[in-house]
């Protein structure tokens, strides 16, 4: 049975350790310096792949392909958990993740930069907690509020990292999370606009959620690749278009997650960090953290 402890007392500044987690084509190795590869298992199984443990600019960093160095995964079957929790068990205080997505908004245009802060989870298949009752799962159940989703400072980092580098970022935006590996129908693509969603992709939920359960600060760097399929006069949106879109942008991506490593290493975030180990404690019935 795992345990989580709870919230210590500690006066001392806490070391941070950035969780990198690509999507396709942002699972780049190069962009870490002394790197080694990890083999790593967790009560939940074996993660996509090896965890990449190296530095940036001298912050220690752990990347992990979503999808495998392979692309092989499809979205459903991600292990979610083994991802989270191997970025845990390794001491990870941060997670920032990258995603290509689809916009369901005239005014984000693809190869847009956005930053994610809300979400609407449209999936069926995908484990939603660690804490599942299982004998290595933690003790109790978790009741996690999902607002806010992502770690606003985390977001207000990213944001302010893209600005630094001169590239125009929409600062908000709700991401609607799909089962996939299919895209929407239009009549879909145009109800999740009217529930409000803004992007759609097939990979922020359950990992945004498992990120917070876990304890970890969670920001998302998003790609608009596409039109989806709602905007009359385009056509559906198909792999080709959004590997274009993507090969054509994808730098600016990779140069956001570096810099703001670099970022994130020059605050304290001890606070942060404590209160949000604390705030899985305190949604927690019934077990012993």
């Amino acid at each position: 049975m795992i345990h989580i402890k709870c919230k210590d007392i500690n006066l001392d500044p806490l070391p941070v350790k950035i969780g990198i987690i690509g999507g396709s084509g942002l699972d780049d190795p190069d962009i870490l310096e002394n790197r080694k590869a990890t083999e790593i298992d967790t009560p939940y199984g074996a993660p996509s792949d090896a965890l990449i443990e190296g530095e940036i600019a001298g912050v220690k960093c752990v990347l992990l392909a979503r999808h495998g160095r392979k692309h092989n995964i499809m979205p459903s079957n991600v292990n979610y958990r083994a991802n989270i929790w191997a970025m845990r068990q390794v001491g990870c205080t941060h997670l920032i993740v990258s995603t290509a997505c689809g916009s369901l908004r005239e005014e984000i245009r693809p190869g847009d930069l956005v930053m994610p802060n809300d979400f609407i989870d449209r999936t069926t298949k995908r484990s939603q907690t660690f804490f599942d009752g299982g004998g290595q799962s933690p003790q109790g159940v978790c009741h996690l509020s999902m607002y806010p989703s992502f770690s606003e400072r985390v977001r207000e980092v990213l944001i302010a990292t893209a600005k630094e580098l001169d590239y125009n970022v929409h600062e908000k935006a709700t991401i609607v999370t799909i089962e996939g590996p299919r895209f929407s129908s239009r009549s879909e693509s145009n109800m999740f606009r009217q529930w409000g969603g803004d992007l759609i992709n097939m990979t922020t939920c359950p990992e945004v959620v498992l990120a917070k359960e876990a304890g970890l600060l969670y920001g998302s760097v998003a790609i608009a690749t596409d039109y989806d399929c709602w905007r009359m006069g385009c056509e559906g949106v198909n792999v080709q278009d959004v590997l274009k879109t993507f090969g054509e942008n994808v730098i600016k991506v990779k140069n956001i997650l570096v810099k703001a490593v670099q970022n994130i290493a020059k605050q304290d975030w001890s606070e942060d960090i404590l209160n949000a180990k604390d705030c899985v404690c305190k949604n927690t019935m019934s077990g012993a953290m």
